[in-house]
């Protein structure tokens, strides 16, 4: 084999050592660590050729997965299936074609092999697959690390583990259980709406996948469902001195406006409160301990509304780039192996962060010990960056790296301090007020992360038995409604809770169901779908077990007694495909029953009886004629319309109306029932 770079030749042989890597960047990296490589190309793909300690190494990557699950049969249930090349199958991943040419070309004159892909679950299966595939396992070994800073990236090479074949077997099971239920539970639901409408229409359903969009439907009916009711709050503003500061009714609040007019009106009439009691309470904030991937996506949500997704995508150009450890893990610890004071000291050559880096120094005295979190992961440490100085980082990038080092040095800091006064007051008429404070005694660890730090609040002195001044009395009414949060970052922090999904899969998931057309972002919201709901509905009613997070985490378990040989992966495939078909028999019973609710979702097949308002099917005629989701907004308010009658003393009619004006706090449909409530009123 001969292939020329520049003036230098790319000669191979036979009998050297090939290590696998799962990116070219990451290959790169490798490569340079370990020695002075000659770049080579073939099929216009780089691998890199080295000598080290008199020992020929080629280094050469993959692209992902090079192999994935691929079956002949059509219909459904299909059990049968085998691992191929993944571009002879997905057009998608016709790109993989080059780097399957050159693997196929450069393993099998190889002596030794050695994984070098992500050390996680995936990358164990996509660098064991080529060597089982175009080279030899016998003669196979890993290489673990968690960044790709040389000093890292030698010492693994010099310290060669054994396959981890535990971690592969976990992983192969991984994939092959979510193909089975993800192409028959897909396929069953695509085959009833083309037995309806003659039409073929892409939908699809999984392990992992179909109890978040459950979950995701149960969140949006809540939303859409949502009867605020009004509460009432006094707001009294006090000034002493020249200094202005508020008191909130303390343990009671009016129950109706009526209430809440008389007491403003009793305030302004006596315009002083009594200082009861004064308490001082100094807190400790200890820091928050360095990211894991879930913690990094929920704060770049809130802080720049980045999608989980793309924080991921991010982290991981940072890790490929050296610049940070590898990002999809579960870890908050960070373990002594690492040497912090190396890092720290690189850290400084950054202008941003030098003189955080002197005040650290100072405050540890040069002896850093990081605050640990709780959650851990037997692969990865937390995410710190590596000590590698950034070049040219676009701004986006910028942002994760900043919260990463910040975090990172955020870790070895001394705990904040704070101080909070609370002041008890009472009215003429014996009713508690208070009046609270924060002020920040030593910022310690917000220095150098201070997208954590408190708004401070100041309360000026006071005296036990004093009054003091009312300047200003209002009341406000607020319309309460318990509306869960459905976003992104919220499906995957329930995903994290639920202990479904990886760090590796989870933002890659809720994008599927974006993808699928299940969900959609509109105004910067997420909003579900009907077809969402409806494919929601079918997995409840036929798939059951597979809307529930029950079968899942009871899968994961079976993953993780195979990583620890408790069981193996042909057990676990057998259960599987047990399981599926029981449910599968069932549902082919309910096929025309499914495809007809399906291809009305589409807008494929017009219902027989149509809602008055939205024009679903309907599923019941009194008052109006309505669809399940009206009927149960129509339910909802029914039984608050009574309260919202006696809080705001009001008539029913006017009730509604309030109802219907309330955009952003009521449901949608639940303001779609009054309005049309208060229609069929006005024609009688």
């Amino acid at each position: 084999m001969y292939r020329r770079s520049g003036s230098r030749n790319c000669y191979l042989g036979y009998g050297y050592t090939i290590i696998i890597a799962e990116k070219p960047k990451a290959a790169e990296k490798i490569a340079r660590a370990l020695g002075r490589p000659i770049k080579c190309r073939m099929y216009n793909i780089p691998y890199w050729i080295l000598y080290r300690n008199g020992e020929r190494i080629v280094v050469a990557s993959t692209a992902g997965h090079l192999f994935g699950i691929h079956t002949s049969k059509r219909g459904f249930p299909v059990y049968d299936y085998v691992w191929r090349p993944t571009w002879e199958y997905d057009r998608n991943a016709s790109y993989l074609k080059k780097f399957y040419y050159v693997l196929s070309r450069l393993l099998p004159n190889a002596s030794k092999y050695i994984n070098a892909c992500d050390y996680d679950i995936e990358g164990s299966v996509i660098g064991y697959m080529i060597i089982e595939f175009l080279g030899n396992v016998k003669r196979a070994y890993r290489m673990v690390f968690s960044s790709l800073s040389p000093s890292e990236l030698r010492q693994s090479f010099s310290n060669l583990r054994r396959l981890d074949i535990e971690m592969v077997e976990a992983g192969k099971t991984r994939h092959e259980m979510d193909w089975l239920w993800g192409i028959n539970v897909s396929r069953a639901l695509m085959d009833a709406v083309r037995k309806i409408t003659g039409k073929r229409t892409i939908l699809s359903a999984g392990r992992v996948q179909s109890p978040t969009l459950v979950e995701a439907v149960r969140r949006w009916r809540e939303v859409k469902l949502a009867v605020p009711i009004p509460s009432f709050n006094i707001t009294v503003t006090l000034r002493k001195g020249n200094m202005d500061f508020n008191a909130y009714p303390d343990g009671w609040s009016p129950n109706t406006r009526k209430e809440a007019i008389q007491i403003t009106k009793q305030l302004r009439e006596t315009p002083w409160l009594k200082v009861e009691n004064i308490t001082w309470k100094s807190n400790t904030i200890r820091p928050p301990p360095a990211f894991n991937l879930g913690d990094l996506q929920s704060e770049a949500a809130r802080l720049y509304r980045f999608s989980p997704m793309k924080t991921q995508k991010l982290a991981e150009d940072l890790y490929l780039e050296a610049l940070i450890s590898y990002p999809r893990t579960n870890s908050q610890k960070l373990p002594p192996t690492i040497n912090y004071a190396s890092i720290i000291k690189s850290l400084a050559s950054i202008p941003t962060y030098s003189e955080l880096v002197q005040q650290l120094e100072i405050e540890t005295r040069g002896v850093f010990r990081p605050v640990q979190g709780r959650k851990d992961d037997p692969a990865h440490p937390a995410i710190h960056p590596t000590g590698v100085k950034p070049r040219n980082l676009d701004p986006d990038h910028a942002k994760i790296y900043d919260l990463i080092v910040r975090r990172f040095l955020a870790a070895f800091s001394k705990p904040a301090q704070i101080e909070r006064v609370n002041v008890k007051l009472t009215d003429r008429h014996g009713r508690m007020y208070a009046a609270k404070g924060i002020r920040v005694v030593d910022d310690g660890w917000w220095k150098y992360y201070p997208y954590l730090r408190p708004k401070e609040v100041y309360i000026p002195k006071l005296t036990q038995h004093e009054k003091v001044k009312i300047v200003k009395v209002g009341y406000t009414t607020k319309w309460v409604s318990k509306k869960p949060q459905l976003s992104k970052t919220s499906l995957l922090k329930w995903m994290e809770s639920q202990q479904i999904g990886t760090e590796a899969t989870r933002a890659r998931i809720i994008e599927i169901l974006y993808k699928r057309g299940y969900l959609e972002s509109r105004g910067g919201k997420t909003i579900v779908t009907d077809l969402g709901m409806y494919v929601s509905e079918v997995i409840e009613e036929l798939f059951p077990d597979l809307a529930k997070v029950e079968l899942t985490r009871r899968f994961e378990e079976y993953i993780d007694a195979i990583r620890t040989g408790k069981t193996t992966r042909k057990k676990v495939i057998d259960e599987t495909i047990r399981e599926l078909d029981a449910l599968i028999r069932k549902y082919k019973e309910r096929l025309d029953h499914v495809g007809n609710k399906l291809a009305i979702a589409l807008g494929a097949l017009e219902p027989q009886v149509k809602c008055t308002i939205c024009g679903r099917e309907a599923v019941a005629h009194r008052p109006f004629t309505m669809c399940k989701y009206h009927r149960e907004a129509y339910e909802r308010l029914t039984k608050t319309i009574p309260i919202i009658v006696e809080k705001m003393n009001v008539s029913e009619g006017e009730a509604l109306r309030l109802i219907a004006s309330r955009r952003g706090e009521a449901g949608l449909w639940v303001i779609e029932v009054a309005k049309h409530l208060q229609l069929l009123s006005s024609e009688k």
